[in-house]
């Protein structure tokens, strides 16, 4: 699904997107961390994914892709974890 960006707290990496219907959705620091993005613009377009309970899982740019399921706040590991160099 894809947002725009309403509004971005850089201290914190906190902030908030409009969905196409207009609805407001929250997003907390430990969804842009893993998103591995530096910033965010107001009016920027993000894609975004929800959980079950509706809130914000994960985001991108809407150009790039989202991080994989198994990332975010409550994975806690990245897409090559339990992969190491091969000897």
């Amino acid at each position: 699904m894809q947002a725009t960006v309403r509004e971005f707290h850089a201290a914190d990496g906190s902030g908030s997107v409009f969905l196409d219907d207009g609805t407001v959705c929250e997003f907390g620091p430990e969804v842009f961390a893993a998103s591995g993005l530096r910033l965010l613009r107001r009016g920027q377009r993000v894609g975004i994914r929800c959980g079950q309970s509706g809130a914000i899982t994960a985001l991108n740019l809407a150009t790039l892709p989202l991080p994989d399921a198994g990332t975010g706040p409550d994975a806690g590991t990245g897409p090559d974890a339990g992969t190491g160099p091969t000897p």
